[in-house]
């Protein structure tokens, strides 16, 4: 544990560029302990605390960049991705686009502070093309606050921090096991939360053949639309369906059956719309079986799309 501590103290700016760069790339390591840690040590060192700013908002840039090139060449395609390895895979969800929706580039201000937002964010920003100068400027001021927001919290809580530390030099080698023990804790339960996830939603979901049949009845479901209305324009729609940005314009259109699709892997932004109006009194609310492109796929109609 001691030979941590000096990597903290001796390299604690190369390992708060490593963990930002790691975080902020999509792996589910946790950098703000390190930077937090290392803030920590600075300030008991009396040492500079803006290097540590510095790293991090660079390494957070560096990451956030690869996003938004990525977005603006594979756009949707890069999101289905992500959602597809993430841990996460409710990070894609309506709420998450309808923050960016509603805000566009500012939001890129506040996008590290919501879990689940970030790289989501940086993805959209470039699938909506926004300027780069533009992107760098907001994405530049989140990054700062993130990381000037964790250096603060390392320099006022410095005495707790070293108290903790000490701690774990005392316990030794246990010290090193429970770091790793709390490492796989956290990746565990994001891995349990994904296994729930995927399996409530196979349980849940509607095939195309199934919802067709409920559109021909006498009478047919309300089918939402989740997905970016670029990409709605752009690849069509299910007939009848309604283009919602909103949990509040979802819930608006709500009656007795709702079906609620999206583009993304394993149908994650409508499963998690579902699950919400569930928790709001929706019950007959299922999302549908591969999405847009299950619907596409299986040879049934679609409205209005400028690309085929």
């Amino acid at each position: 544990m001691e030979f941590l501590l000096h990597l903290v103290a001796v390299y604690g700016l190369l390992l708060v560029f490593a963990t930002v760069l790691i975080e902020q790339g999509g792996l589910p390591l946790p950098a703000y302990p390190v930077i937090v840690a290392t803030a920590a040590l600075a300030e008991t060192q009396h040492r500079l605390l803006w290097p540590i700013v510095v790293i991090a908002t660079l390494a957070a840039l560096i990451a956030d960049l690869a996003w938004f090139a990525g977005g603006r060449r594979w756009g949707v395609r890069l999101l289905r991705v992500m959602c597809k390895v993430s841990l996460s895979p409710d990070s894609c969800v309506l709420m998450t686009r309808g923050i960016f929706t509603r805000w566009g580039a500012p939001s890129l201000m506040v996008a590290k502070f919501v879990p689940g937002f970030a790289a989501v964010a940086t993805v959209l920003a470039g699938e909506a093309h926004i300027k780069p100068r533009t992107f760098l400027l907001f994405d530049g001021i989140g990054a700062l606050l993130w990381s000037g927001v964790a250096v603060l919290v390392g320099a006022i809580f410095h005495n707790a921090v070293r108290e903790v530390l000490n701690t774990l030099v005392a316990l030794g080698h246990y010290g090193v096991v429970a770091i790793l023990v709390a490492v796989a804790a956290f990746v565990g339960w994001k891995w349990l939360k994904r296994h729930l996830f995927l399996r409530d939603l196979r349980l849940a979901r509607i095939s195309p053949q199934e919802l067709l049949g409920l559109i021909e009845s006498d009478a047919p479901p309300v089918v939402l639309d989740v997905r970016l209305l670029a990409r709605r324009t752009e690849t069509g729609w299910i007939p009848g369906s309604i283009h919602v940005n909103t949990m509040e314009e979802a819930a608006a259109h709500v009656r007795d059956e709702v079906v609620v699709y999206c583009d993304c892997p394993n149908e994650a932004s409508a499963a998690a719309l579902a699950a919400a109006l569930r928790k709001r009194g929706f019950n007959r609310v299922r999302p549908l079986a591969g999405g847009f492109e299950g619907w596409r796929d299986s040879g049934y109609m679609i409205m209005g799309a400028t690309v085929i």
